[in-house]
């Protein structure tokens, strides 16, 4: 495979320690060997700039940078630095909240990912937190969300998922009520329940709570919701079990309510209408991708023509221009209705806007992953004009998850790698591409990573990764390739990867210094890291096809990277890659001594003649292929023999008679480049393989 694609996936990372100084940025901060030559004496900087650099650094870069003097400790601890906290790019345990509890007295905010991180949060001993934004927490428990709320009672906005949180019950939600009487927002996917008891609880000891979201939850007790007198905004986005009749009759009587996403749900245009007609304060209500309510427009498109000054948002309307509505007397024009110059001088319509922009983004996003039948006109006329507005959020996580949509929509099929053409081309023509660039060349290193993914998927289309190339993209890809942020480096890698299949592009990620990234990626994680590990070295193969290139790869200590993969690595997709780059820089034989260079390299050709007996028919394919490459040399003909060679590729050519093409192609093939030494022919035909070979001649595949 030349190529790869991905939908999002929520997993827990884990980050590594910067030690060098000349390295502590992601982003922003050159690395030392590309940073011109200067005296600098660092500390007779002013503290308000040493501030300043500290305040672009992750919590990781920030401890390495201050413990290098007395002075930068005592800057590095001040709490201006440490009011707000992101965790997900970074392994998060108990280890590392303690090790951060000194310097998080005054700690507000805090963003984090997986269910561990969570368990370390009482470890940072920051009581005055008012905001945890946590993502990745499938392993949830009642006790650890019960422990979260009862060691942070001035908590104010708590939100967790997309990921469902399949462990959670009522009783973690009315310890959750209990504890944090000042909540006023509480946003949690994929509950299994919220009873009467629970929702209860939380209206009656939550008075300031105004923004509720239960997204994907199993059960949620629809009378209850009533309770809520201070609830202005309200998503049960995805909740399939709802009683609608009761549901519609309670909500009405929420004094406050001003929006209510109703997205992904079932529910019918009845209910709609009965909230349209006798809500006295509901002004928005979203319903995307709700099969009854758009089978019914398309029955009859005027069935909410009569909304009573209320917005009725579907897949069927026309979003923009209903949105540029809530702004009467305000010339707004439909593109830039997102834009905050339309609401800086009125709270409600800014607080609307705000909480639309993140429902919009969580229902894109869950549509794309679901990618329902009959949506390519959406997405065509407005949905990907809508993720591309998304991405100049203000919120970071309506940012991202824009980022991850746009990645996840033009994907057709995760393991072919296709994406949709058109799709993906919709997003080159909004001008998207600059868009992602600019968001990949943030100084966050979560939106690095979503925006980098949302490139590497586009370019798989080969219109896209021109323009991706034409605007700067490979060397901002290659630059985000040297983070020391694993996740963000991968997703660079998978960037470089498919943009490496097109001819006109691998000489530029040459002269970008994207080979050598790629080869230093491999040297710098460790083997269980899968993916960063299989988007390098096929990035790598799909370079060392070219002539040129191929000795770049040599250069940069590509031989030694890509064979030490191939010993030691025990990730099937990882030793494919690597055995194809092989291959491809033992192609070469006739230009270059690549072919030589990798037959001397210690433990080369014993991998690959132990990958020919791998489980896997694309290793097995692509260390046959390599074989028959490095054949051609006279020293690695005699040196693959020496290592039991002949007897691995006849066992192979014997049991691939059934195989794919290729298989047998490159099997077959070895076996003929051996078979020039007249010692290696004798071995071949005692140990059976002049059989399967005839068997193989009398194909009707012309290659053999």
């Amino acid at each position: 495979m030349t190529r790869r694609v991905r939908r999002r996936t929520c997993r827990e990372r884990e980050g590594r320690v910067v030690r060098s100084l000349s390295r502590v940025g992601s982003a922003g901060v050159e690395d030392e060997e590309d940073a011109p030559a200067a005296v600098l004496d660092w500390k007779a900087l002013p503290d308000d700039t040493m501030l300043q650099l500290f305040s672009r650094l992750n919590y990781r870069d920030r401890a390495s940078m201050a413990a290098a003097c007395r002075a930068w400790r005592a800057l590095g601890s001040s709490p201006c630095l440490w009011s707000e906290l992101d965790l997900r790019a970074h392994r998060c345990d108990r280890e590392v909240a303690s090790s951060l509890a000194e310097r998080c007295g005054s700690l507000r905010r805090l963003r984090l990912r997986g269910h561990e991180a969570v368990e370390a949060v009482p470890g940072l001993r920051a009581r005055g937190l008012r905001e945890v934004v946590a993502d990745g927490c499938r392993g949830l428990t009642d006790a650890t969300l019960a422990v979260l709320a009862a060691r942070h009672e001035d908590l104010e906005r708590l939100q967790i998922g997309p990921d469902p949180l399949e462990r959670i019950s009522s009783d973690a939600l009315r310890q959750v009520a209990l504890c944090c009487s000042r909540l006023r927002r509480l946003r949690l996917s994929g509950l299994r329940e919220g009873d009467a008891g629970a929702v209860g609880a939380l209206a009656r000891n939550c008075p300031l709570l105004e923004d509720v979201a239960f997204l994907d939850c199993g059960t949620i007790d629809e009378a209850a919701l009533a309770g809520m007198h201070s609830l202005r905004f309200l998503s049960i986005a995805g909740c399939r079990s709802l009683k609608w009749a009761t549901a519609s009759t309670s909500w009405i009587q929420l004094p406050s309510l001003i929006a209510i996403d109703l997205s992904r749900t079932d529910v019918p245009t009845n209910a709609i209408s009965r909230l349209i007609s006798n809500s006295k304060t509901l002004k928005l209500i979203c319903a995307l991708n709700c099969i009854s309510v758009e089978e019914e427009l398309v029955q009859d498109p005027s069935v909410f023509r009569n909304t009573k000054g209320k917005l009725v948002l579907t897949v069927k309307s026309h979003i923009f221009k209903s949105i540029a509505a809530m702004f009467p007397g305000v010339d707004v024009k439909e593109q830039e209705v997102f834009n905050q110059c339309n609401w800086r001088h009125n709270d409600i319509a800014g607080d609307t806007m705000t909480w639309l922009e993140w429902i919009l983004s969580q229902s894109l996003l869950r549509i794309a992953e679901s990618n329902p039948q009959g949506m390519d006109e959406f997405w065509l006329q407005q949905g990907t004009a809508l993720l591309l507005r998304l991405l100049k959020s203000s919120q970071e996580d309506v940012q991202e998850r824009a980022a991850t949509a746009l990645a996840t929509f033009v994907v057709m099929d995760d393991e072919s790698a296709n994406v949709d053409p058109a799709r993906s081309e919709a997003v080159m023509l909004n001008g998207g591409i600059r868009i992602l660039l600019d968001l990949a060349r943030c100084s966050r290193e979560s939106a690095q990573s979503e925006a980098a993914k949302a490139i590497a998927n586009l370019s798989v289309n080969t219109k896209v990764a021109k323009a991706v190339a034409d605007e700067g993209g490979i060397t901002i890809l290659t630059s985000l390739a040297k983070s020391m942020n694993r996740l963000v480096a991968e997703e660079a890698a998978g960037g470089l990867w498919n943009l490496s299949v097109g001819e006109d592009h691998k000489a530029a990620i040459a002269v970008s210094g994207g080979i050598k990234a790629l080869v230093d990626l491999i040297y710098r994680w460790p083997a269980g890291t899968d993916g960063v590990l299989e988007r390098a070295a096929g990035a790598l193969a799909n370079l060392a096809a070219d002539d040129k290139c191929s000795l770049e790869v040599a250069k940069a200590g590509g031989v030694r990277a890509l064979v030490t993969l191939a010993r030691s690595c025990k990730l099937e997709g990882v030793l494919e890659q690597a055995a194809r780059a092989l291959a491809n820089l033992a192609a070469h034989g006739d230009n270059n001594d690549n072919n030589a260079a990798v037959g001397q390299e210690a433990g080369a050709l014993e991998a690959l003649v132990q990958l020919t007996g791998s489980q896997n028919e694309g290793v097995r394919q692509e260390a046959a292929g390599a074989l028959w490459n490095l054949s051609f040399d006279d020293r690695n003909r005699e040196a693959i023999a020496a290592v039991g060679g002949v007897e691995a590729l006849v066992s192979l050519v014997q049991q691939c008679l059934n195989g794919s093409e290729g298989l047998q192609e490159r099997a077959a093939g070895a076996l003929w480049g051996l078979s020039v030494s007249e010692a290696n022919s004798i071995a071949i035909g005692q140990g059976g393989g002049v059989a399967p070979l005839l068997t193989l001649a009398r194909s009707e595949v012309e290659n053999f």
